[in-house]
């Protein structure tokens, strides 16, 4: 006689092997045996369900439970049967057999229809199956359960680490259903607030710069203010994420509580930094003055301080907290001297040992027939200014001599056609986010395994992540170009210029080696030009005016500049100004309204353009100005090049810094000194006298058209030849130990 310990065996391992007919006559006979055991009935209607007979099996457990005598009773039988259930499920899941895991856990939904370790495991399955969207019925059913039951009195005892092992899966579900509906109802069974907290900033980091959903990581980080209401880094991030969707109000309003929360030293730094960008992209005012000046002097108490101790997300802010310096004063000395100062305090607190870091580059060893290793490192090489710029060195580099290496520091989950483009131009690329971690420490390790020989910063001071990749010197060589001004970081060795773009002085005040190219720092072939979207008589300006036109982002306008733009506008007679950037809109037009009426100039002359769809159409519209207005003490770079390839005149006011002389460099290069102001008396000048002469304006446009077969600046094969002999030069200087 068969003990009952040995059929269940038997029958067990037919559902292994997926033998259900025979498992189902096994317990056909038991039933014919032992009809008065329910639990025989139950797995017989699982085997049926198994097999495909769902009808069958339904019939099988309702015929049984419904003949008890008492609700009390049926509910029992129905929680066994659900158990029973449940455990097969798990157990398919564990086996990968979703689907059958999937039916199986249906049938359970239609027992207990509130069961959340069961609507937790539907969540599970859809979104391996990859069917989940915001329209999923068991999805809709578990966050109304989660909701009820999280007002409830009673909570009900289910598996919390389920929960929040599918929040964890939702946050990285692209396109992200139901994210913050969800999200809200799991708030009540949240038992770590500040671990809770934690999870959800990295998660809104992610969702903001890598996917990019903003507005998904805003509402994350107000359901995390709903558990802690002045958790300092959840404002300081909400005021970012306001920033990168142009919310300006709100950015100011979090920027202010995130000052007034702030105790420790570092943070009021950090948060007087988020608040002096917000102002900023209000276009430069008072407040905007005051705020620097308070926050030059808590950097200053910091240097002054110089802690040794200080976590790597502090330190990340340092390389990054004189960013704007440039954008409200031109004193290269004393804005370097503090960038210079503050790269050196995070240099001393990453520990790095840069010596012991160069003899182990020294002891690697290298074929001297190999291709030298170039690595460009961004967050910027798809449809950006640097992006748009910079691929003309990747396309002409000679790949006979050079091995070319792309880390592309925030890589966008959606790439645009131009990342699309650098991805393919790479012989190696490493998506951070993507192909592994997104931590510094991890991608320098990368670059460092790489073996790159030469190390090619395009971010400079405008990402703190690159620069803390840098301080760790993954490369024996490391460069900064064109992203911006150099970072002062003592592991870089050099800063690309050229004869124009900074003073012959400049290197008294640069921590780096200031390596200038013969003619120019920059050179593209050319710009995609679009269809023009923008006419005269839709803005309802005359056929025979005079057109000014500034196109910057809110950053680069102060009212000092606006009021000498007043002043060529107020002496040029039938003259317009359009006025077009990324900022606060309605902020800028109110101060541009409000310095023309000052310097008596009527409003009726001005004119705000909106943003156009693309940077191609943006080019072509440039074509209705007669004039451009460039911004100082911060220039024109891309806006700059792009002007000069419409040949269209322009005015720029020379500084001392980097950023004064984007214009100057790329003009001269260009054949042009008509425009190039050394003062502000002669800005106002040139702009008078170009908008009054149209023959000048004339004779400067047919030379500009004439300098893209000529210009070194529209040369982008020569100056990559240029580029390239100065890596070998870097290298021969590293190889052969000249300091």
């Amino acid at each position: 006689m068969i003990t009952m310990s040995q059929w269940q065996s038997q029958a067990y391992n037919l559902i292994l092997q997926k033998d259900y007919a025979s498992a189902i006559s096994i317990y056909e006979q038991v039933i014919s045996d032992e009809p008065e055991v329910i639990t025989h009935y139950f797995y017989l209607g699982l085997i049926q369900l198994l097999q495909g007979e769902e009808t069958e099996a339904q019939f099988t457990w309702m015929a049984c439970i419904t003949d008890q005598s008492s609700v009390e009773q049926i509910d029992v039988w129905s929680s066994e049967l659900v158990g029973i259930l449940y455990t097969e499920a798990q157990r398919q899941k564990a086996n990968s057999e979703y689907e059958a895991a999937w039916l199986i856990c249906q049938h359970i939904r239609e027992i207990d229809r509130n069961n959340l370790d069961n609507l937790l495991t539907l969540l599970w399955l859809a979104i391996e199956l990859k069917t989940l969207d915001a329209e999923n019925v068991d999805f809709l059913e578990l966050i109304k359960t989660l909701t009820e039951e999280g007002n409830s009195a009673n909570l009900t005892k289910f598996n919390h680490d389920l929960l929040w092992d599918q929040l964890a899966r939702l946050l990285k579900y692209d396109p992200y259903p139901l994210l913050i509906e969800f999200t809200e109802a799991c708030l009540p069974f949240v038992s770590d607030p500040n671990r809770f907290v934690h999870d959800l900033i990295h998660a809104s980091v992610h969702l903001s710069y890598f996917t990019p959903r903003t507005d998904l990581a805003i509402s994350l980080l107000g359901l995390c203010l709903r558990l802690l209401p002045e958790h300092l880094e959840v404002l300081q991030i909400l005021t970012a994420c306001y920033h990168r969707v142009d919310d300006c109000s709100r950015e100011i309003e979090i920027a202010k509580q995130c000052c007034e929360l702030s105790v420790h030293l570092t943070d009021k730094c950090f948060s007087h930094f988020l608040l002096l960008r917000s102002l900023l992209n209000q276009g430069g005012n008072q407040e905007c003055l005051s705020t620097f000046t308070t926050q030059e002097s808590l950097l200053l108490a910091l240097i002054a301080e110089s802690p040794t101790d200080l976590p790597q997300a502090i330190i990340n802010r340092l390389y990054t907290a004189k960013y704007f310096a440039a954008y409200i004063r031109d004193e290269p000395r004393l804005n370097r001297s503090l960038q210079n100062q503050l790269a050196q305090l995070a240099q001393i607190n990453i520990k790095v040992d840069l010596v012991e870091q160069m003899h182990k580059f020294r002891q690697r060893e290298r074929n001297s027939l190999q291709k030298l290793r170039i690595g460009y490192i961004s967050s910027c090489m798809a449809s950006h200014s640097v992006g748009w710029l910079a691929r003309w060195l990747i396309h002409h580099h000679d790949r006979d001599q050079f091995q070319i290496y792309g880390y592309f520091q925030l890589y966008h989950q959606h790439p645009d056609d131009l990342q699309a483009w650098y991805e393919s131009q790479m012989d190696q690329v490493y998506r951070a986010g993507i192909d592994g971690s997104i931590y510094n420490n991890d991608i320098a390790d990368r670059i460092y395994q790489d073996q790159i020989d030469i190390l090619i910063d395009l971010d400079s001071i405008t990402l703190d992540g690159t620069c803390e990749i840098m301080a760790r010197k993954p490369a024996p060589i490391q460069v900064t170009w064109l992203g911006s001004d150099a970072s002062g970081i003592p592991a870089i060795d050099y800063f690309i210029a050229d004869p124009y773009v900074l003073p012959d002085l400049a290197q008294e005040y640069y921590s780096e080696r200031i390596w200038r190219l013969p003619q120019t720092y920059i050179a593209v072939d050319g710009f995609e030009v679009g269809i023009p979207s923008l006419r005269r008589d839709q803005l309802n300006i005359p056929s025979d005016a005079v057109i000014y036109l500034s196109a910057q982002r809110g950053y680069k306008r102060n009212t000092h500049t606006m009021r000498m733009q007043m002043q060529i506008i107020k002496s040029v007679p039938n003259s317009y100004f359009l006025i077009k950037g990324v900022g606060d809109q309605d902020s800028i037009k109110d101060l541009f309204v409000q310095i023309a009426i000052e310097e008596g100039v009527s409003p009726d002359r001005l004119r705000f353009l909106s943003l156009t769809a693309t940077e191609a159409i943006h080019r072509a519209n440039l074509a209705i100005a007669d004039v451009v207005l460039d911004t100082y003490p911060y220039n024109g770079a891309t806006t700059t090049l792009e002007t000069l390839w419409m040949c269209i005149p322009l005015v720029t006011r020379v500084g001392e810094q980097f950023a004064a002389r984007n214009s100057y460099t790329m003009m001269m290069n260009a054949g042009i000194t008509e425009g190039i102001a050394w003062t502000n008396a002669e800005y106002v000048e040139w702009g008078v006298r170009l908008g009054k002469d149209a023959a000048l304006r004339q004779d400067i446009s047919t030379r500009l058209k004439a300098s893209r077969q000529t210009s070194p600046l529209w040369n982008g094969e020569k100056f990559t030849r240029e580029m390239e002999n100065a890596y070998k030069q870097m290298w021969d200087i590293y190889t052969q130990g000249v300091s």
